[in-house]
C-alpha cells in the first residue's frame, strides 16, 4: 500500500470540469441528435423516444411525514457528482478510460459529474475503500465543488459505504447501485422490470440500515399480552424477512416467464429455424445494428444501457433462408452479478443461438477490452460452444489502424457501419455461410395440389433450383431430415 504523505503521489486528480474529450470517448461515439430525416430510414420508428422524452411525475417528493421503516429499494435522484476510483492493476490509460466510463454512466442516470479523482493502492482499503486520509481529502472536493453525492468505481461492502459516508457527509453509493439505476430507468417490459427488481433486492439485502426506532426490538414470545418473554426480532429483521419473501416471490414469476420464452424457442427449433444472437458491450451499436439488418424500429441512443428488453426479428439471407436475429442486453466491465443472475434467462438467447454477432466499438479507446469483457459474460452464461462473428462497428468513426489489428487479431471478423451501411452486405453474406445448412440434398417432383411441401422447403430449407413442370413443381433442395422424409416420395434422385 502506498503512502498517503503527498497527494500528488498516490491521487491523481481529474480536471476540475471533467474533460469533454474523455466523456465522449467513454459514449463511444460523437454526441448527434437523432432526427428523422437523416436516421429515419436506418432505425425505423422509435416509439420509445418520444415516450421516454415526456414528462413523468416522480414519486416521493412529498413533504408529508410518512412512515420511514418500510424498507424499499431508493431510486438514485443524482444531480452532482465527484467520482472516485482504486487504480490497483494496469496502465493509468486504463484507470482514467473506467473512470470515464463511471462518468457516462452516471450522465446516463441523470447526473452531473463535477470532478473526479483516482487513486493509486496496491488493493482498496478495506475500512473506507480509499484509506482515511484520502477520505478527508474527498471530503474537502466535497465541499470545494458543492457535491452532494461520491460514486466509486468498485462495488463497496455495507462498512466500506457507512465509514465513508461518515467522513465526507453526504451519501456514497457504488458502481453497482448506479448500474443498477440505469436499468431500472431503463426497463420497459414485466420480464425485465422484475429481473431489474430481483437484482436490486439481492443488492440492498445486505445493505439495510435502520434509524429511530428501526434497530428497537419488537415484542415477541409467549402469547402477547403482560406475560412476554423474549425481545423479538428487530425492525431490521423484519424487513429482511419481508425482501426475502420478495425476492422468491420475484423468482418464481421470472421462472414463469422463462416457460413462455422457451416455448417460443421450442417452435422455432421445431420448424428448424436458425437464430443469430446480438451481444455485445454496452453502446457499441447493437440495435442499430439490428435496426439495419431488419428495420425493427428498436430506441437507437447514444446512451449506455439505451434498451434493456430483448428484441427478436425475423431476417432472411441473401440467398432467401429465414433465421431469426435477436437483440440482447450490453454488457459491461465488472457487471454486477446480481444483474448476472437476474438477467440469466434472458441472456439464455445468447447460449441457445445458431450464432452470436458479437459487436464492438471500433472508435473505442480500447476495443481489445470490451472484447475481454463480454466474452467473460458469455462463458458465464456458458455459451462458449456457439460459433462468433466479431463485427467491428462504427468503421466511420475508427482509426484505421485499430481496424486493421483488430481485424488481423481476431480470424472471423469483418468491419462495418451501421450508420452509413458500410460492409453490411458483407455481413448478411458471411451471416448466411456460417450459419447451419440442412443436412439432407434432394430433387424431387412435388405435384401442384402438396403446395404446402413447396411453402415449407421455402420456409425450412434451402432451395437451390426451382422448375414448374406441367406434372408438378421440380425442386432441388436442401432439407432437414423431417422434411426429407416427406419430400422422399416425389424425389427423382435419390436423397443424398
Amino acid at each position: 500500500m502506498t503512502s498517503s504523505s503527498s497527494p500528488s503521489q498516490d491521487t491523481k486528480r481529474l480536471a476540475h470540469a471533467y474533460p469533454e474529450g474523455l466523456r465522449a470517448d467513454a459514449l463511444m461515439e460523437e454526441d448527434v441528435a437523432w432526427s428523422h430525416e437523416i436516421d429515419g430510414e436506418r432505425d425505423g420508428d422509435q416509439f420509445d423516444r418520444s415516450e421516454r422524452a415526456a414528462l413523468r411525475r416522480v414519486v416521493g417528493l412529498s413533504t408529508e411525514l410518512e412512515d420511514v421503516t418500510e424498507v424499499e429499494y431508493r431510486q438514485l435522484r443524482l444531480e452532482r457528482v465527484v467520482l472516485v476510483g482504486v487504480w490497483t492493476t494496469g496502465t493509468a490509460q486504463d484507470a482514467e478510460n473506467s473512470l470515464a466510463e463511471l462518468a457516462a454512466l452516471a450522465e446516463t442516470a441523470g447526473a452531473l459529474v463535477l470532478d473526479g479523482v483516482i487513486q493509486r493502492r496496491d488493493k482498496p482499503d478495506a475500512a473506507t475503500y480509499i484509506g482515511s486520509g484520502k477520505a478527508a481529502e474527498l471530503r474537502d472536493i466535497v465541499l470545494e465543488t458543492g457535491a452532494d453525492t461520491v460514486i466509486c468505481d468498485g462495488e463497496l461492502s455495507p462498512g466500506q459505504l457507512i465509514q465513508l459516508e461518515d467522513v465526507v457527509k453526504v451519501k456514497v453509493i457504488d458502481r453497482t447501485a448506479l448500474i443498477l439505476d440505469i436499468f431500472a430507468q431503463h426497463a420497459k417490459s414485466r420480464e425485465g422490470k422484475a429481473q431489474v427488481a430481483l437484482a436490486q433486492m439481492q443488492y440492498m439485502l445486505p445493505r439495510l440500515r435502520g434509524w429511530g426506532q428501526s434497530l428497537s426490538r419488537q415484542m415477541g414470545g409467549g402469547r402477547g399480552g403482560l406475560a412476554t418473554r423474549g425481545p423479538g426480532e428487530t425492525k431490521i429483521e423484519t424487513d429482511r424477512r419481508r425482501i426475502r419473501e420478495k425476492m422468491a416471490k420475484m423468482r418464481r414469476e421470472i421462472a414463469e416467464m422463462k416457460t413462455g420464452r422457451e416455448v417460443k424457442r421450442q417452435e422455432r427449433r421445431r420448424n428448424k429455424v436458425p437464430s443469430v444472437a446480438i451481444a455485445g458491450y454496452t453502446n457499441a451499436g447493437k440495435s442499430s445494428l439490428l435496426n439495419r439488418l431488419t428495420g425493427a424500429g428498436v430506441l437507437v441512443e447514444n446512451a449506455l444501457f439505451a434498451t434493456l428488453d430483448p428484441t427478436v426479428r425475423r431476417a432472411e439471407t441473401p440467398s432467401g433462408r429465414l433465421y431469426t436475429l435477436a437483440d440482447t442486453v450490453g454488457f459491461v466491465r465488472h457487471l454486477p452479478h446480481h444483474l448476472v443472475e437476474a438477467f440469466r434467462s434472458t441472456m439464455e438467447e445468447v447460449g441457445d443461438s445458431d450464432l452470436i454477432l458479437h459487436v464492438v466499438d471500433g472508435s473505442h479507446p480500447n476495443p481489445e477490452e470490451q472484447l475481454a469483457a463480454v466474452r467473460e459474460v458469455i462463458r458465464d452464461v456458458g455459451a462458449t460452444g456457439v460459433p462468433e462473428i466479431v463485427v467491428i462497428n462504427k468503421a466511420d468513426a475508427a482509426d484505421p489502424l485499430v481496424l486493421q489489428r483488430l481485424l488481423r487479431i481476431e480470424k472471423r471478423s469483418i468491419a462495418v457501419s451501421a450508420r452509413t451501411g458500410q460492409g453490411i452486405e458483407e455481413l448478411l453474406a458471411l451471416i448466411d455461410d456460417e450459419l447451419p445448412r440442412p443436412s439432407v440434398e434432394i430433387e424431387a417432383l412435388v405435384p401442384y395440389t402438396h403446395g404446402k411441401l413447396v411453402a415449407r422447403a421455402h420456409t425450412e430449407g434451402e432451395v437451390i433450383s426451382e422448375e414448374h413442370t406441367a406434372e408438378g413443381t421440380l425442386l432441388k433442395v436442401r432439407v432437414h431430415e423431417e422434411l426429407a422424409a416427406d419430400l422422399a416420395p416425389y424425389a427423382a434422385v435419390p436423397a443424398a
